[in-house]
């Protein structure tokens, strides 16, 4: 989800409570990026596409999320902290520079979002009420997937990935707003809705996503920013975990995470509007990082990469707004380099 300004940490914990939460450059390359070396990772600098939302005067912010690409051709987008009343989830058309309302409702706080390979549903953590629901296709008709507690805790559900046969894995932010490491990694069996535990005792895991291959998954800790990785079966069951890659972000901690057709992890920053771009060996290959002197703009939550195609779209938002930016990324975008 979110990986948000400390305001706006404080205002999903509001909302729980209320409602239940570089490298130096030297010379310019081709394509918008400058080197640090040949040894060193390069910096990407995305462009600016449009901007999506203004700040909220009834949640005194807005924050982008979870931009996910449909089988229409549309990027969708969820805003975490829209009121009542005001789009919670937008369909963009990137190439008219376009936005409408795709839904909207006077309880969700979104913080992701999916299209289901089994049903074809739009499918949305709602943070704050420890629910998943979906959406029809072409919007409406909206259903509760799962609510209610998982080994006898609730969830405070922040991504959404799916495996090739639609069971979901969901990053659970349990703990987040008491700084306690309470969090876990829950799949959920896409015909039964039943929750089972796949790691536990974590520190906001936010970022999820699977590998290249469907082989194992990775997820990001917000508080710890490292990003691990579990090896699965066939049936989904965990065979081993390990933490893969400590994140040098100062100030900035790890948020979303997407993976490309090559197994390159994008993941996104909270408290710097940046991405950091690492190989599935945990080498850092590059900073995607917005133009010099922009300002008001202080995470860059998650990425969506054009499926079979390299422009990527990262959702940013501060103080002047939510906007989308664009950028070249390393590989063609699949299922797994679409936001959730």
């Amino acid at each position: 989800m979110q990986r948000r300004p400390a305001r706006s940490l404080s205002v999903l914990a509001t909302i729980g409570a209320l409602i239940l939460t570089g490298c130096g450059t030297r010379s310019a390359a081709p394509g918008g990026e400058t080197g640090s070396g040949p040894s060193g990772p390069r910096t990407i600098r995305a462009q600016q596409l449009m901007r999506l939302t203004q700040v909220h005067g009834e949640t005194g912010m807005t924050l982008l999320e979870g931009p996910v690409f449909g089988e229409d051709g549309g990027l969708y987008v969820v805003d975490v902290t829209a009121p009542a009343g005001e789009p919670k989830v937008m369909r963009v058309d990137v190439r008219r520079k376009t936005s409408r309302t795709f839904h909207t409702d006077g309880r969700g706080s979104y913080t992701s979002a999916q299209f289901s390979p089994y049903d074809g549903r739009l499918y949305l953590s709602d943070f704050a009420h420890g629910e998943i629901v979906s959406l029809a296709p072409g919007g409406g008709d909206p259903r509760t997937f799962f609510s209610g507690d998982v080994d006898g805790a609730p969830m405070n559900p922040d991504d959404i990935a799916f495996d090739r046969q639609g069971n979901l894995y969901v990053s659970d932010s349990r703990g987040l707003s008491e700084g306690a490491a309470h969090g876990r990694v829950v799949r959920i069996d896409r015909k039964s809705g039943k929750a089972a535990v796949l790691a536990d005792d974590l520190a906001a895991p936010n970022g999820i996503s699977f590998d290249a291959d469907y082989r194992g998954l990775w997820f990001s800790e917000l508080t710890e920013n490292r990003i691990s990785y579990l090896r699965l079966d066939q049936a989904g069951a965990v065979t081993s975990r390990h933490t893969a890659i400590h994140v040098d972000g100062g100030i900035a901690q790890t948020d979303s995470l997407a993976v490309d057709a090559d197994g390159n992890l994008y993941q996104g920053l909270h408290g710097r509007a940046a991405m950091a771009v690492f190989s599935p060996h945990g080498e850092r290959l590059a900073t995607v990082e917005l133009p010099p002197r922009t300002k008001g703009l202080e995470s860059a939550t998650n990425v969506a990469i054009t499926p079979g195609g390299t422009t990527a779209y990262v959702t940013v938002s501060g103080p002047a707004g939510g906007y989308l930016y664009t950028f070249d990324a390393l590989a063609e975008g699949t299922r797994q380099s679409n936001g959730g």
